[in-house]
């Protein structure tokens, strides 16, 4: 544990100690009633600006997330939401992406993640890398309630809401509080040469007071983890005099012959965080959040190769060396938040925030051994320290006709800026990480958004309620640089300006059935990444593009909700048609050449159509028992495009195939028994259908590293409430030990076993 891992952790655990001898013994907790999966009310601990301009579709509690989820790091929290995926590999993910029912994995920048109105979303990049969300700015304890918007229908957001919004809120304490929480998790896994079991632990406390007019809360987690493979070596021949080589196809049906693992990550993660507020009268409140970040990992490599000799090898594969690194990562953010609650006729809000990789580099060698299983001396170092981006919202709401009026009208302004700072050096020694000797290629970037936006909530008769709006954005990217070898351009800039309209009906034409008809037009403006990042990884060459135009998407929604006594059935049909999609595809580097290189590019239309069942139930067939669960379906085509699907597709081969990354059916259950008030039983399960990665969907052989298979996994879950402080939980995720790919081959059967302390 590193030295400021272990004095925040210590200092934490002490105070906590301390307050609980302290203490007098308390009753035991009272049965706590779920909250339902969806709600339209406005929620408590939100400013009255967000709660307004939010329309929630789905929601869950941390009563929920306790009963019901084995949760080690925050995203876990939302993985029974409908239509939701969290792509995370491994316990400590950095690349946890959030796929929405529209669009899929690699889409990071078509959704965006809210603590407290702060953005954990990096916009700074759309993929599965850089552009996952900072899930570890939000501790699991301080969890009040997530919701959910699905679709750009609010004009208080982006175009990037244009696959839906989740805003986390947190809470302050009332009085003096805390916890002590001690998880550990066991993963066997067994996949081709490898078998093992990987382990995780993690140490969490929190403590949290309100003296006053001021309160503050303080969250620290250490996380020490070891992964599965997230990667094989492959080939498509077998290295010359050797054995232990696995035969295999790769996606496309072509030989990838799997020589051994890599990507064994060994994470030693801590996460620190200080939120304080500060109530200058009953309706204004100051707060101010200050998050630190450390990733201290380590990916290794096994060799299923044997020589003649019958001794390890590494035959001299360059893909054993690109799977082996050392990775440092320091991250750390400030907010600063200043709202009313009045409920008088004028409310207001501002939120500022900077986020910055103050130190994120990795060091990685290129060339393996041709007869044993070391590295060379020489290597690369890749460097994100100096990226970052700062945001600031300016909210207001007017109640036009006081309070309790027919019209209530929310308004705002938004500024934000993004900076790409990302060279990779060739050094002459990969372990000291210098001294460099030349760029390998580098790719650096900015991009700038300002926004004005209003809307009006018009209560048009008993009833009936019409929201509409729209929202005016000012968008450049500016700085470009790109560095290959030898070859430097300075990019030109570009600038856009967009007007969006938004609009909502909403009936309630009983006490039973409520009718919702949804209508946006939403620009999603490119990332920084995908304007400017430069990747080469062996013989893959991933130009970005300068010239990019923004996803430009009419979204559609009718939703049918129906209550009954003890739950409610929804059910949603959608539609999202985008035109200048940014998928990637292939095209010419220069005009006239013959060859194609992959390019992140717009295909100029697609449609995606469906429909989302939602539905859950309380004291379904016995008093106790709680279900909740979502089936989507989705038909996402490609209806135009002027690019390639590959470099040998022939042209307009991806017209009428669907879109990738986004699977056709998608569906989550969670049932929960609770047989008295200290015991919640839980089972869930989560389907997804294979997905294809390709435009022209070639990828005919999902079940295979790098492929995206079917997949179903069940969930257990048995928390156990001690006292009004003691708790603890015993479960399973992939319960079945389902094995199976999403690119990356998942985690098989894990056990997770809890317990917290809580004063």
């Amino acid at each position: 544990m590193k030295p400021f891992s272990t004095l925040i952790l210590s200092l934490l655990l002490a105070s906590a100690l301390a307050a609980q001898a302290a203490k007098p013994a308390e009753p035991s907790a009272p049965p706590v009633k779920l909250d339902p999966v969806d709600v339209t009310a406005d929620r408590p601990n939100q400013s009255a600006v967000t709660a307004l301009s939010f329309p929630v579709t789905a929601t869950v509690t941390t009563q929920r997330i306790d009963d019901t989820i084995n949760l080690i790091d925050t995203e876990d929290a939302v993985k029974y939401l409908p239509s939701v995926f969290l792509r995370k590999r491994n316990y400590g993910d950095t690349q946890a992406v959030m796929a929405t029912r529209v669009w899929g994995v690699s889409s990071s920048a078509r959704s965006l993640v809210f603590a407290d109105g702060v953005p954990l979303t990096a916009l700074i990049a759309n993929n599965n890398n850089i552009g996952g969300p900072r899930w570890g700015l939000v501790a699991p304890a301080e969890i009040d309630h997530v919701d959910m918007m699905y679709g750009p229908f609010s004009a208080a957001y982006a175009g990037n809401s244009m696959g839906a919004v989740m805003e986390i809120t947190t809470r302050l304490p009332k009085k003096f509080e805390g916890s002590l929480d001690q998880t550990m998790a066991w993963q066997s896994f067994s996949l081709y040469g490898t078998k093992n079991t990987y382990r995780t632990t993690q140490t969490a406390a929190t403590v949290g007071d309100r003296v006053g007019k001021f309160s503050f809360w303080t969250s620290a987690n250490f996380q020490d983890s070891h992964s599965q493979p997230l990667s094989f070596v492959t080939s498509g021949t077998f290295p010359a005099g050797t054995t232990g080589a696995y035969a295999a196809n790769n996606k496309l049906g072509a030989p990838a012959n799997i020589l051994g693992a890599s990507g064994l990550l060994h994470t030693q993660m801590t996460n620190a965080k200080v939120k304080a507020a500060y109530d200058f009268t009953p309706a204004l409140r100051a707060a101010y959040t200050f998050g630190f970040w450390e990733n201290d990992a380590n990916a290794t490599v096994q060799s299923y190769l044997r020589d003649a000799a019958g001794q390890p090898t590494f035959a001299g594969q360059s893909g054993f060396a690109s799977g082996f690194n050392r990775l440092l990562q320091q991250h750390s953010a400030h907010s600063l938040a200043l709202r009313t609650d009045t409920n008088g006729n004028w409310d207001f809000e501002a939120t500022a925030s900077m986020y910055r990789m103050d130190q994120d580099k990795q060091r990685t060698p290129t060339t393996a051994s041709a007869t044993g299983t070391s590295f060379g001396t020489a290597g690369r170092v890749a460097v994100l320290g100096g990226t970052g981006w700062s945001t600031l919202d300016l909210k207001g709401l007017w109640r036009a006709d006081g309070p309790g009026g027919a019209h209530l009208v929310t308004f705002g302004a938004h500024d934000d800026r993004y900076k790409l700072y990302n060279p990779t050096y060739n050094t002459s020694d990969w372990q000291a990480g210098g001294p460099y000797t030349s760029v390998a290629t580098e790719g650096d970037g900015k991009t700038r958004t300002q926004a004005l936006w209003a809307q009006d909530s018009w209560r048009v008769a008993s009833g009936v309620k019409f929201v509409f709006g729209g929202r005016y954005e000012e968008w450049r990217a500016y700085d470009g640089y790109n560095v290959n070898g030898a070859t430097t351009v300075n990019q030109a800039g570009l600038k856009a300006t967009k007007f969006s309209p938004k609009a909502t009906l909403t009936w309630t034409a009983s006490p039973q059935w409520l009718v919702t008809a949804s209508v946006g037009r939403a620009y999603r403006f490119a990332t920084a990444a995908e304007l400017y990042q430069l990747v080469s990884t062996g013989t893959t060459f991933t130009s970005p593009n300068p010239n990019l135009k923004p996803d430009n998407v009419l979204a559609a929604e009718l939703k049918l909700e129906r209550t009954f006594e003890h739950g409610r059935v929804r059910l949603s049909l959608f539609q999202d048609d985008v035109h200048d999609a940014i998928i990637s595809q292939f095209n010419t580097l220069v005009p006239g050449s013959p060859t194609l290189y992959s390019y992140i590019s717009n295909v100029d239309h697609v449609r995606a159509r469906g429909a989302e069942l939602v539905m859950e139930e309380h004291d379904l067939l016995v008093r106790g028992l709680e279900f909740s669960g979502s089936v989507t379906w989705l038909n996402a085509r490609t209806l135009a495009t002027s690019g390639q699907a590959s470099a040998t597709a022939p042209a307009g081969s991806a017209i009428g195939k669907r879109l990738p990354n986004i699977p056709d059916w998608r569906a989550s259950f969670i049932a929960t028994y609770h047989p008295n008030e200290r015991w919640a039983l839980s089972l869930g399960g989560r389907y997804s259908d294979k997905l294809w990665t390709t435009l022209d969907n070639t990828d005919v052989n999902p079940n295979t590293y790098q492929g995206f298979a079917a997949w179903f996994v069940a969930d257990a879950h048995v928390n156990y409430r001690v006292n009004a402080h003691w708790s603890a939980s015993l479960g399973a995720d992939n319960l079945l030990n389902r094995k199976y790919f999403l690119f990356h081959p998942f985690a098989q059967r894990t056990v997770v076993a809890n317990l917290k302390c809580a004063f």
